[in-house]
Order: C-alpha cells, then structure tokens, then sequence
C-alpha cells in the first residue's frame, strides 16, 4: 500500500457507489442511499473514503445510535476493502477508533461483509474486537444464485415450494411492481396487521418511508404487490443494488396464505434482478434447522424451500472505546437477546 493513502470524509455519490458495487459481495448496507435513509432519521452518519491519489482502494460507512446505555457506531456490511492487506486493514480500523470517539461512542459495532472463517475470527480478534452479544444486521442469510436459470432454480427447490408455486398460478394473481407512494402506504397498512398476527413489533411508518424514499431516489427499490379481483395478497419490498438484489421485507395478509402469493412475487423479482445484471438473490436471515423455538423459524423453512445457499457472515464485533460503559451494555444485550430469543 502507497504512503500516501490518507482517509477523507466522503462527498461524491456517484464515485462512491462505484467503488462499492465493483465489490461482487457487497450490498445495499454499504450503499450511498442507506446512509440517506440514515440521515432523514436525524441520525449522524459517518461516510470514509481511503484515497491512494485521486483512487478509492477503501470505503466504510457507519450510522450513530443514541441509546440510553450509551451511544454507539454501528457499521453494517463494511467496511469494503481489501481483506488481504493487512497493513490498509490497520489503517481503516485506526480510523474507525478516532471516528468513534469524535462521536463519544461507548463503542463501535461492525459487522464486515466477509464470509465467516477460522481466519476472519482471528483477525476480529488481532484487531482488538470483542464479539458482540447482539448481531447486526443478518449473520447466516440464504442465497440463491442468480446466474441459474429460473428452471435449475425451481429443480432445487422443494416440492413444497413448486406446489404452492403451481398452485399460485392457477389462482389468477396479478403481479405489479413499482415505486408508487400508493404501494408504499399499503405496504405500511398491512405490515402492521401481519405483524399483530404474528406477534412482532412493526416498523414505524415514517420508518419505512423514509427508508423507501431514500433508494428510490437511486432508483433501487420496487414494491411488489400481489393482487386477487383487486385485493392486495402480499407485497415484498425489493432493494437491488450492484451485484444482489435483497428481499429486504416481506409482509402477507392471510389471504395471501390461503393463495400461496408469495412465491409468485419472489420469482417476478428473480427476472428483474437478472435483467439489472444481479447474480445473487439474498432471502436475508435464516436460522439453524434445529432452532424450533427461535421466532424466525417458520420463515427461515420457507425461505430454505427456495433451495438456497447457506451464507454465513463474519459476526458482529465491537471495538471497546469505553470500557465501564460498555460492561453496562454487554450486560444489558445479553439479558434483551436471551428475552427475545433472538
């Protein structure tokens, strides 16, 4: 790595999203538009570029929470760099501790796009990170290859799936996709009846806003919605970004059950995904198949019917700036993750 590679608040979208996407693992976490959707919140954003000249080589964006327990940096799918040059690692990490303490973090949270090793632990562990006691963002997610055909895809799926996949195209389902402020709103309406249903707390309404506004804005997202004689089934709320297309939420009314909506809207996106040049379909989390009770095992079955690849991340780390403070945290996440069963 040159001498002069120095790190620099970032300011340029279009050469940031550059850099980013011809990263083939990288996703939306790391893209421009989150960190929008981010600063819409009212929340600090940390954008850092690593200059060689007038040349990204690195990039890491991180977002500031506020919690009662103390604040902290939570930096989801990054940084994006180079994970063999050890000495342009120390450099990001050195940068990532001043930036954290600029913000009076407690500590900072990371999670790197970097497939899960014996080799991506230690080096967590030679960087002075400590395993986090909550994830950040999805660790083990289910991935399907979209350099596959549609046919070789649905071959390695379960029977289940292609059942209800059949039976869902005998049913007369309409299939829209769109950016519509009209979609976004019915989105919110039934994600908050789907989440009553299934004993969860729903996302706020400016939330989920805003998040869709942001990548619209880049035109990233569309909102698939299945209709039935005019009656909204289910709708899935799609993020395409450099390489991965990501089924970011996914919400169903009990209609939607009954008529086996969704699979119709998981392969109507499959196709725009192929057509933006994807090559990969990321369901997001999944959870061990033995893991019966965990909340998410109902939807990490139908999301492994798909016949998808099992991805597991690197898991979160927290680099300690304060460490009284953040014993009070880890003690505090460990008890709210045992609660939750999460």
């Amino acid at each position: 790595m040159s001498s002069k590679v120095v790190l620099i608040d970032a300011d340029d979208r279009s050469s940031w999203d550059e850099f980013v996407t011809s990263h083939q693992e990288a996703n939306f976490l790391q893209s421009w538009d989150f960190y929008e959707f981010h600063k819409a919140r009212g929340k600090k954003v940390v954008r850092r570029a690593v200059m060689s000249g007038d040349k990204i080589v690195g990039v890491y964006a991180g977002v500031v929470e506020t919690a009662k327990r103390g604040r902290y940096m939570a930096i989801a799918g990054g940084p994006i760099i180079d994970w063999n040059d050890k000495e342009l690692i120390k450099l990001v990490f050195d940068d990532i501790r001043d930036e954290g303490l600029k913000a009076e973090c407690v500590f900072v949270r990371v999670r790197p796009q970097l497939e899960l090793s014996d080799k991506s632990m230690m080096l967590m562990s030679e960087l002075g990170l400590k395993r986090a006691p909550m994830y950040l963002s999805v660790e083990f997610a289910g991935v399907l290859d979209l350099t596959k055909s549609e046919e070789d895809i649905l071959a390695g799926a379960s029977q289940g799936f292609r059942r209800k996949l059949r039976k869902a195209k005998k049913n007369d389902i309409e299939i829209t996709a769109d950016t519509n402020n009209e979609s976004i709103e019915e989105f919110c309406r039934l994600e908050k009846l789907h989440a009553e249903r299934q004993k969860y707390v729903a996302f706020s309404e400016s939330f989920l806003k805003k998040q869709f506004e942001a990548f619209r804005e880049g035109g990233e997202v569309l909102i698939y919605t299945a209709r039935k004689d005019g009656e909204v089934l289910a709708q899935n709320f799609m993020i395409f970004y450099g390489a991965e297309a990501s089924y970011h939420y996914g919400v169903s009314s009990e209609l939607g059950t009954k008529y086996s909506a969704a699979p119709l809207l998981h392969m109507q996106a499959m196709n725009e995904a192929r057509n933006r040049g994807c090559i990969r379909y990321n369901l997001w989390g999944i959870v061990e198949p033995d893991e019966k009770e965990h909340r998410f095992y109902g939807v990490s079955e139908f999301k492994r019917s798909f016949g998808c690849n099992e991805l597991r991340y690197t898991p979160a780390h927290d680099m300690i700036l304060k460490p009284m403070k953040y014993r009070v945290n880890w003690a505090v996440e460990t008890a709210r993750k045992k609660k939750r069963h999460v």
